[in-house]
Parts: C-alpha cells; structure tokens; sequence
C-alpha cells in the first residue's frame, strides 16, 4: 500500500514538473529579452533619472527590447550590484572601471564628451584671495575631496597631485563631501582651505548657479586623460555589443540623438579601449596600492 502510495505521489510530482518546465523557460527568455542600464552616483537619483529616460528609451526602441534604468542611491549599492554582475551596460568613474575589468570582466565601449573634450584631469582648487601660492602652503590645512575614498579624479588623481608636489597623507586634514561640486562650495565659502575636483566642475551650472566661479583657481592641474567610461557585461555576445556600441558612437550625429545628448549634458561619446585607462592603473597602484 505504502509503495503504491509512493509510486503514486512520485508520478503526480513529475507531472507538476513537466507543466511548469514550459513556464520556467518562457520566464528565463523574457528575463533574457532586457537589458539593465547602471549610472554610478554621480549625481543624485532624481537627476540622473531625469537625466538619462530619454536615452535608455532610445537604447529600447532601437534594441527591440526593454532597456531597465539603474540608478543607486549610494556607491556602496552601485558596488554591489556591479560585484554581482547585475548592469549589462554600466557608466563608471575609471577607479571602479578598472576594478571591475579585472575582477568582474567589464569591458568599456565608450567614453563621455563633455564640454566639447573626452578627457578630464583632477585637480586642486582654491580661492584666488587665499595665501596659498603652491601646494606646499596647504601643509596642516583642510582639503575636502569630493564624493569619497573612490572618486578617481576628486580623491586619487588629487591625492596624486599632492604627493608629487611635496604633500604627503596625514600633511594635511582631511575631509570629504557628498560630491565634488559640494567640496568647490565648501572652499568658495571658507569652509575647507581647498578642494579635490575634476577640473571640469567649475563649468558645471549647478556650481556656476551657486558662486562666482571667477573667484576660484586651480592651484595645480593634474595632466587630461580620458573621461568617464561606459562598459558591457562580458556575458553579452559581440554581435549585442557591436550594436549597443554602435549606438553609443552614433547618437551626435541624428538630431535625436542630439536632443537626448543634451539632457544628459553631454556632446556625445567617444571610442575607449581598455589600455586607454593604463595611466589610471599607475596613479591607483602609487596612491592607494591596488593593482588592476
């Protein structure tokens, strides 16, 4: 009775299994059929939603399939949604480009054009009424760098700058703001001695709306390499990224594609490589000791 009992149950079981199996694979093909767009936070949330809509809508139309809009309120969400290999297409800082090339095997397809140039360099930036005449003058001083520990240009590459200038970790005290127009703000308004910030910030409207831009200076200016990359998941065939990497290259040259570069504030993008982004390896490894 027991064995009947059994024989019973187990043929029920695969019965329920061979209805579901139908169900399952419609559920892996429809997840397949999106693609999910990470923005590192660069900006807050609502902005960069704002934003980049109109693009992600573009990618969709042209793709032939629903492109997902990421927008993480805080780099240690963004972080782990990269580490867990969740964006099939991602815009990095270049730190967390390199990182994740090496560890999690993104592959960059692009770079920002931004106020006309695909490069940015980082910098020091001061009041132009301050006694500060060389980086040396900021020993025991207060630098706020902008966005944290892991901004490339804000933190790393004006880190860089101080130690090649004669200003050691621990010379000076340290601070950061919640990005780097907040760390230009601080030091307009005396809050901090001066600022760590890619040197494109001071042409930002956010800044520009808020202080005199004439009233600051780069104190020293670091060399311009390339801006800000895009990337693929490598789990995307060549022929997905061929197509979205089409798409990236082409957009400043339809006047649609024109209309939605202006709402992301950018002129366009330009092809990267992944060696383009050796110099960053360099002045990571000098400054924070990571190899990538």
């Amino acid at each position: 009775m027991i064995t009947m009992r059994f024989k019973l149950l187990k043929s029920m079981i695969l019965l329920v299994l061979m209805i579901l199996m139908p169900l399952g694979t419609c559920l892996a093909e429809a997840s397949a059929d999106k693609l999910k767009l990470g923005i590192f936070p660069r900006r807050n949330p609502i902005m960069t939603t704002r934003m980049f809509t109109p693009f992600v809508k573009y990618l969709s139309e042209k793709l032939g399939m629903e492109v997902v809009l990421d927008t993480p309120k805080d780099f240690g969400t963004f972080w782990n949604n990269v580490k867990n290999r969740k964006y099939d297409v991602v815009h990095f800082n270049q730190y967390h480009y390199v990182k994740s090339h090496k560890e999690y095997g993104y592959k960059v397809i692009a770079k920002n054009i931004e106020f006309g140039e695909a490069t940015i360099a980082g910098a020091i930036i001061i009041r132009k009424d301050s006694e500060f005449n060389s980086v040396t003058d900021l020993k025991g001083r207060k630098i706020i760098f902008g966005g944290g520990p892991r901004a490339m240009q804000s933190y790393i590459v004006a880190r860089y700058l101080l130690q090649k200038n004669g200003l050691k970790a621990g010379d000076y005290e340290e601070s950061f703001s919640t990005n780097p127009p907040n760390a230009i703000m601080s030091t307009y308004f005396k809050q901090s001695d001066a600022a760590g910030a890619g040197d494109k910030v001071l042409k930002l409207k956010i800044v520009k709306s808020q202080i005199d831009i004439n009233d600051m200076k780069y104190l020293v200016r670091g060399e311009q390499l390339p801006h800000l990359p895009w990337a693929v998941n490598n789990k995307l065939n060549k022929e997905e990224i061929r197509e979205i990497t089409d798409l990236f290259l082409t957009l400043d040259k339809i006047t649609e594609g024109k209309i939605i570069l202006k709402k992301m504030r950018l002129n366009g993008f330009s092809p990267a490589k992944d060696e383009d982004y050796d110099p960053h390896r360099k002045i990571i490894e000098e400054v924070l000791h990571e190899k990538y």
